[in-house]
This record gives C-alpha cells, sequence and structure tokens, in this order.
C-alpha cells in the first residue's frame, strides 16, 4: 500500500509507519480499532456519520482504559486530513490505537500508546453479491459475551471470534457465517449485524444478545422508521432465520446485504426482498448525499 497515514498527531508515508515485531498489540490483539467509510458526494468525499464512530472509538479506549492523548476533535480532524492528503473519494477509514512498547510482558502497565489513522480504496465487501444476495451458515462457534470480553468496545482480540467462525464456510459454497449468542439465540455476522423481515416489521437481536450495537443498525433502524416499518429488537431463536420473508446484513463494510439462503434453506422466495431492496436504494441515496434529511450524517471532506 502506498500513500498518507496519520501517526501519533502526524501525517507521514505508508511505508515509514513501521513497528517492531514484539510491539504488544500485535502480539497480544490488545488494539483498538474503529471502520469508517467515506462515499462520493457531488465528485467529494463525505464521511459516513464520523462522530458516532469517534465516540465509539474512545469509548472503547474507555473500556480498555487507554488514554489516547487526543480529543474527539482532533481524532475526527485527523481522519478529515487523511483522506484529503490520499485525494479519496469513496473509501474506507481505519482508525487505530495500539500499546507500541516491545516487550513480551502481558501487563499493559506504563506501556506507550500510539494512536494512527489509514485509508484505502473500497468498494463492495461482497462485491456483486451485494445486489443479488449471500449464503449463510450458522457457525458452530458462539459469539462472545460479556463475561468473556466486552462486546461493545470494537477492540482487536474480539475478531479472533470472527475469524475462526468464518473459517467454517471456506472451501464451500456459503459466503457468510452468523454466530449465535451463548443462550442460543441469534447474535450477528463476523462483522455485521443481522436483520429478518417478517409480515412487513423488521426484527433484529437486541443488546441481549450480545452484539455489537452497530452505527449502520442504528441508520436502518432510523431509516425503517421514516418509512413507517416497526423494528423489534428482541432475542431472535434461530429457526427465525429458516421463516423469516426477507433478511439482511448490515454493517461499515457490509453495507445493506441481502440473505438469500440460510443453512440451504432458501429465505423467503430465496431472492432479495422488497423492503431490503428500498431500504438498501435510500441507505445509498442517504450516505451519497442525495437525501437532505440525512446530510446531518456526513461529514463533507473540502
Amino acid at each position: 500500500m502506498q500513500g498518507k497515514v496519520w501517526v501519533d498527531g502526524k501525517i507521514t508515508d505508508y511505508d515509514s509507519a513501521s513497528i517492531p515485531i514484539l510491539t504488544h498489540s500485535l502480539q497480544y490483539g490488545t488494539g483498538i480499532f474503529e471502520g469508517i467509510r467515506a462515499y462520493e458526494d457531488s465528485g467529494k468525499a463525505s464521511i459516513f456519520r464520523l462522530g458516532d464512530h469517534i465516540r465509539r472509538f474512545l469509548d472503547t479506549a474507555r473500556v480498555y482504559r487507554m488514554n489516547l492523548g487526543f480529543s474527539a476533535r482532533e481524532l475526527a480532524d485527523a481522519v478529515i486530513e487523511v483522506v484529503k492528503e490520499n485525494d479519496l473519494k469513496a473509501c474506507y477509514i481505519r482508525p487505530f490505537a495500539y500499546y507500541a512498547s516491545d516487550d513480551i510482558s502481558l501487563s499493559t502497565r506504563g506501556k506507550r500508546i500510539s494512536v494512527a489513522v489509514a485509508a484505502v480504496p473500497f468498494g463492495q465487501y461482497f462485491g456483486d453479491k451485494l445486489s443479488r444476495g449471500v449464503k449463510c451458515r450458522v457457525s458452530s462457534w458462539k459469539r462472545i459475551n460479556s463475561d468473556i470480553l466486552p462486546v461493545q468496545a470494537k477492540a482487536s482480540g474480539n475478531y479472533l471470534n470472527s475469524i475462526i467462525a468464518s473459517m467454517d464456510v471456506e472451501g464451500t459454497d456459503f459466503d457468510e457465517v452468523i454466530l449465535l449468542s451463548s443462550r442460543g439465540y441469534v447474535a450477528e455476522g463476523p462483522g455485521e449485524n443481522i436483520f429478518l423481515v417478517r409480515d412487513g416489521r423488521l426484527l433484529t437481536p437486541g443488546i441481549e444478545s450480545d452484539i455489537l450495537l452497530g452505527i449502520t443498525r442504528s441508520s436502518v433502524i432510523e431509516i425503517a422508521r421514516d418509512m413507517g416499518i416497526e423494528t423489534e429488537e428482541r432475542e431472535v431463536h434461530r429457526e427465525e432465520l429458516y421463516t423469516a420473508d426477507e433478511a439482511f446484513f448490515c454493517g461499515t463494510a457490509a453495507e445493506i446485504t441481502p440473505i438469500v439462503n440460510v443453512d440451504g434453506i432458501p429465505v423467503g422466495n430465496g431472492k432479495t426482498g422488497a423492503i431490503t431492496s428500498k431500504l438498501q436504494n435510500i441507505y445509498f441515496d442517504a450516505v451519497s448525499g442525495r437525501l437532505p434529511e440525512y446530510r446531518k450524517w456526513l461529514t463533507p471532506v473540502r
């Protein structure tokens, strides 16, 4: 990768931003991060829900007792600066904080913390399946819960759970996995929240299912409400995946991606549903600045 990154308050070349092999966060997964998208809006980049992402980044730091040394405003400015320095429009932005000390002790006490922001061009996470939908398998691995790790903190180590679950579909005809909670209810995808559609209403796992409360998820709920569609948040039984009229993933990377098959069972008629399609269209109009009522979510890069 080439380009510019922001590291500890300064813009530098990506190739110059190196870390020692024994860096604590590389060894033990103690980094924290955010995933943010910018979309092209009238020939320029607009960053989607920047303030909400920065707030969650700082909340995660608080959970892990990391003093990042930068305010929310400084971090937001860093994100804008990186997008501008790399002359990007549609891109994925990764704020990342980590323990930069290089020793083998587990303790984080007294270890130096570095903060970096990078941005890369980014298209559709699921490629052409964004429109035709993905096939999913329920994973044999369960979603971690707050008895084990703080699931509302977006920490690097949490994603080992996602990575090993995703291995369940490697070499198969399935595209993605769905994780169940430790109590056997539907939780989420490895990097996405999940919604079902039944009888014209949305159904999605709530906080009690140990999901990450996604920012795209909250956007979907707001768009649905504006459409007059009710959303019910509760524990979702596995079999409800098979009897739903429609289903879809949502997330920063996944955006809104239809789910057309679970465990070999077609969801509804096995095609993208009407409500999913409407939500998807409104979402893309919103993030691209085409809907004035949702411009509150966008931070222009000028």
